[in-house]
């Protein structure tokens, strides 16, 4: 087995040896049995699944909330000719059927999928016809409510479990706590409890905290100290954009990144970092998955992280090369207060998470008793600017929702043109008649396309555009002008989150936010970032093991890199220094023993007699017969 894997791993990835802790996991899979891996961000966890499965007969079905990583794990394995699909809530019911079908009768080696959509019986009926070999859940914590990202979603795992009896899973996460990995275990039904740790240690990875008022000064210090490209998160993205235009009048080639800026236009920045044609992005958490670069030399918070476990995620992207780099939050003296007030603006009274519920309800034109397993487009800046309320209060009610099983709000997603009829048959037939180029894709459209005076039905405009003979930008004229008649009610191709109904829609006075889990969730926010903030105002301990012991890492060693652990050593070297210089003062006045100086010198005894010994070793001191120690002029 172990040269199968081995030649697997040299054939589609080209790597002659594992990292640690993957081949052990490996033949775990291998063995059958149900395995937790606990490993870090950048560790490899992918080929911990993808070469098991390669070695087999069979699909793995991996599970992950991350769309983009997603599609980024999709497009690499069929750059190496693997077969592979994902299935989303953004996309249409036609294209998750052809995705579900090829899985069932195709060669499929890895199938993607939303947690979200497990619960679809669309799903549930193939998933049954499939010859599964592995059972993947990436984000593991999240099935946990003690862990930092729970969503309800990923309880539907457990159900897919029992169906497929025999299949091995493998669960991972690179951020799990002793009572998260017990969770894990339990709600994934695991036969045995068994973990394989990898070391979070980053022996490479020098962590630092900087309190500082003046950020921009602190941050322009780093960045012409440290040499290579680097990433700077921020929380907000008017933030970004300040602080990128801060770095380029400083002469550094920067840009930002953030999910207000245009699909087409991050992916040009990204390229731009990743080639190095830009050295600095300044980015909101939206920047980082699925980004494949080894050689970023430094990660800066220039926002005080609310949990170290999204901390360790982002920190963790410096050094994936082995080579030195540097983690670096800089820290406020108003930061801790600020986030306190955030934590306020992210646990809306229950009240008002009822009131927005109804409206995002209306606003994407949901009837009560509707939407079960359903997916819309859901523009939450023009929802907040219809509706007057602050995003972030929109985003926490969203976040409780979703914890409580109602709702799922994805990342943005690359969303096709969607069209409903809003014209009777009847009434169509007459503007078919006065109308040839209307008349011409109406025609188009109804050949194409069946269920469009029923629902919203996605569409392929560059399709509509081939059989019609039009170009696409014809196509979209009129789409347009059917719009603008009220014949069709249209919405162009975009770039936006997706909302996906876990449920139907309730009336407001029936939908239950759990108070216990409420309050459960605030203690466990305002645990966590007082972790943080025990992080930020350590000065003693070696943050590297701060962060292991965070995670359950009970073998630990200084990493000898960090702030406190560099501090520490300047303390030695200057308490050396000053304790040499007093022993040479003191000889020079007068010839004395050991014994006499340590009676002499209020310090440690043993650390006198370094001293003296450091001090003979370069020549300066020498004793003479009679022990007494000597100036060499």
């Amino acid at each position: 087995m172990e040269s199968s894997i081995k030649e697997i791993l040299h054939k589609y990835w080209g790597y002659s040896e594992f990292r640690p802790a993957q081949e052990q996991i490996i033949s775990s899979v291998m063995a059958g049995r149900d395995t937790l891996a606990l490993m870090p961000t950048g560790g490899g966890k992918s080929l911990t699944y993808q070469v098991p499965t390669m070695a087999r007969k069979g699909v793995c079905i991996v599970v992950t909330p991350l769309i983009a990583l997603m599609k980024d794990q999709v497009d690499r394995l069929r750059k190496l000719g693997i077969s592979a699909v994902a299935i989303h809530s953004g996309m249409s019911y036609s294209k998750i059927d052809i995705a579900l079908d090829n899985c069932v009768y195709g060669d499929v080696k890895f199938l993607y999928i939303a947690p979200e959509r497990l619960a679809t019986e669309t799903f549930r009926l193939r998933v049954q016809r499939m010859n599964v070999s592995l059972l993947a859940v990436d984000e593991a914590h999240c099935i946990s409510q003690w862990g930092y990202d729970f969503r309800p979603s990923y309880l539907r795992i457990a159900e897919v479990r029992k169906m497929l009896p025999e299949v091995p899973i493998l669960a991972l996460t690179a951020s799990a706590t002793d009572m998260v990995t017990k969770d894990i275990m339990k709600h994934l039904g695991f036969k045995e409890e068994h973990i394989i740790r990898s070391s979070f240690a980053r022996p490479n990875l020098s962590y630092a905290v900087r309190h500082t008022d003046d950020k921009n000064e602190q941050l322009l210090r780093i960045v012409n100290n440290v040499t290579g490209s680097g990433i700077v998160y921020m929380q907000s993205r008017e933030g970004c954009e300040q602080v990128a235009t801060f770095l380029q009048e400083n002469g550094i080639s920067a840009s930002y990144y953030h999910a207000g800026l245009p699909h087409a236009e991050r992916e040009i920045r990204q390229e731009e970092w990743t080639s190095g044609k830009t050295r600095i992005v300044v980015a909101t958490n939206a920047f980082g998955m699925g980004i494949d670069k080894a050689d970023v030399r430094f990660v800066v918070h220039y926002t005080m992280s609310d949990s170290l476990e999204s901390y360790y995620q982002e920190a963790g992207r410096a050094g994936r090369d082995g080579k030195r780099s540097y983690a670096v939050m800089l820290v406020a003296s108003n930061d801790s207060s600020r986030i306190s007030k955030h934590f306020s603006d992210e646990f809306p009274p229950l009240e008002q998470i009822k009131l927005i519920y109804e409206k995002v309800c209306d606003y994407v034109q949901v009837a009560v008793g509707d939407g079960l397993y359903a997916s819309y487009i859901f523009n939450i800046h023009d929802f907040c600017r219809r509706e007057h309320i602050h995003i972030s209060r929109v985003r926490a009610a969203l976040k409780l929702l979703q914890q409580n099983n109602y709702l799922t709000l994805t990342e943005e997603v690359d969303n096709p043109a969607r069209i409903i009829f809003t014209t009777g048959r009847d009434d169509l037939y007459k503007i078919r008649v006065c109308q040839d180029e209307l008349d011409n894709i109406i025609r188009v459209i109804l050949r194409l396309y069946d269920g469009v005076f029923t629902e919203f039905r996605s569409i392929d405009e560059k399709q509509i555009a081939a059989i019609s003979g039009y170009t696409i930008d014809k196509v979209r004229e009129l789409l347009k002008r059917m719009w603008q008649m009220r014949i069709i009610r249209y919405i162009p191709a975009n770039t936006t989150p997706i909302l996906f109904f876990n449920e139907e829609r309730l009336p407001t006075n029936d939908l239950y936010i759990s108070p216990e889990s409420y309050t459960h969730r605030l203690r466990l926010t305002q645990e966590r970032f007082e972790n943080v903030l025990r992080y930020i105002g350590n000065e003693q301990s070696c943050r590297s093991v701060m962060m292991q012991n965070y995670f359950g890492d009970t073998d630990t060693t200084v990493c000898g890199v960090c702030d406190i652990c560099i501090n520490k050593k300047k303390e030695i070297n200057n308490k050396s220094n000053s304790l040499e210089d007093k022993v040479l003062t003191l000889i020079r006045e007068q010839n004395l023993t050991s014994r006499e100086l340590c009676r002499l010198i209020k310090h440690d005894p043993q650390e006198i007699a370094s001293a003296v010994e450091k001090l003979k070793a370069e020549d300066k001191i020498y004793a003479d017969r009679g022990g007494k120690l000597i100036i060499i002029e």
